[in-house]
């Protein structure tokens, strides 16, 4: 029967599951209830800013929730920042872990962009890479489209099948990790927000990870006419556009239950690097440095796109467990939480700046330039 599942499974590129109940909603003004804020300057990816903490990101106007209810989410575009100094931004991780059998879905409308930007909604398990990384919104400066992506230890690979987007990287123990370029347009960039904004899912499940985008015109309807409170069902949802599979990646080997992270950097070792960041942002200014040109000096108009306008973050489970292992909640400080969510470990740091997140190597540098490369080329065509 398990073979027959998950061949099954192997073939619709997406678990058998169809329904999910909500466990945790983030939106209004209690977007912000349920989230740590780093407090600390980008010690992860080396970008040239300061994470601030909740009472400063509140009072500096950085993080707060807007007229219309949505989650405003931001660099600093009003300081005039000297040179030596870091630009300040926002980092903030749930403090529920969501385990094996969930789905998040975020609803955005506005999506940072620009020459040093470097937006991202993600998730990460405790020890980092040994918990695994799901990167699900991911790009740098003015890239014509997003791009997802899965961090593990070595023996996880990617292959290409049952899914939407192009295959970059298919060794995920790789410092770039198993890339999936977006192929549908306005997926990042000036055209997202154009074109009404968008929504990502993802399904954390044993039979394999699966990330879908939709642009506000092609969103679904049952996410579309989904609340705070109701369920929601992905069957009539089509193709993901990343599929990472336990055939060749063995999901509950390679991943713990998870946390939630909305950041935004600013250059760092993937938007900073001179070839990243000259490919399309060299002409910024005087010297062709991502640090020089943009941090430094004014924050408008050059940040004033830098921003999440998020309408929603929902979390869902399955409410029953797809892994003998880890699917349910199991931790003693976890036993009054709904299924689907687990307490951090005991010690453990849920925003990872002691390394428990995205410490990339320097490796990573020259992966980021072939990804880049690619990525673009992609881009274009998605646009054209």
């Amino acid at each position: 029967m398990k073979t027959l599942l998950r061949l099954a499974t192997a073939v619709l590129g997406v678990s058998a599951v169809a329904g999910f109940d909500i466990v945790r909603d983030y939106s209004g003004q209690n977007f912000f209830s349920g989230w740590d804020f780093y407090g600390g300057w980008d010690n992860l990816t080396l970008g040239d800013v300061w994470w601030l903490d909740q009472s400063n990101a509140t009072t500096q106007g950085l993080a707060y929730v807007n007229s219309e209810g949505n989650a405003i989410i931001k660099v600093d575009n009003t300081t005039n920042v000297p040179l030596g100094q870091k630009r300040n931004s926002i980092r903030i991780t749930s403090q529920d872990v969501y385990d094996l059998g969930s789905l998040w879905i975020i609803d955005v409308n506005h999506i940072p962009y620009g020459c040093s930007v470097w937006p991202a909604f993600w998730t990460f398990g405790p020890n980092w890479p040994q918990d695994g990384e799901i990167d699900i919104i991911e790009a740098i400066n003015v890239m014509g489209n997003n791009q997802m992506a899965i961090h593990t230890t070595s023996g996880c690979t990617h292959g290409s099948q049952n899914q939407l987007g192009t295959t970059i990287g298919t060794d995920c123990s790789l410092p770039a990790g198993c890339v999936v370029a977006e192929t549908s347009p306005n997926s990042y960039n000036s055209g997202f927000a154009a074109a009404g904004g968008g929504v990502w899912a993802t399904q954390f499940d044993a039979t394999g990870i699966y990330i879908w985008f939709w642009s506000r015109p092609n969103v679904p309807t049952s996410i579309a006419q989904a609340n705070a409170t109701s369920s929601v069902d992905i069957s009539q949802w089509g193709t993901p556009h990343a599929s990472y599979l336990a055939d060749t990646c063995n999901i509950t080997q390679y991943f713990s239950p998870q946390n939630l992270v909305i950041d935004i950097t600013l250059c760092g070792d993937w938007a900073g690097t001179q070839w990243n960041y000259n490919a399309s942002c060299g002409n910024s200014g005087p010297t062709g440095l991502c640090y020089n040109d943009c941090v430094v000096g004014p924050g408008s108009p050059r940040y004033d796109e830098a921003y999440f306008d998020i309408s929603y973050i929902r979390a869902y489970t399955t409410g029953v467990a797809t892994s003998s292992s880890t699917a349910t909640a199991t931790s003693a400080g976890a036993s009054s939480s709904p299924i689907g969510i687990t307490a951090p470990p005991s010690g453990s740091n849920s925003q990872g700046s002691s390394g428990a997140s995205r410490l990339k190597s320097d490796s990573r540098t020259e992966w980021g330039i072939l990804i880049s490369i690619l990525s673009m080329v992609i881009g274009a065509l998605s646009i054209s």
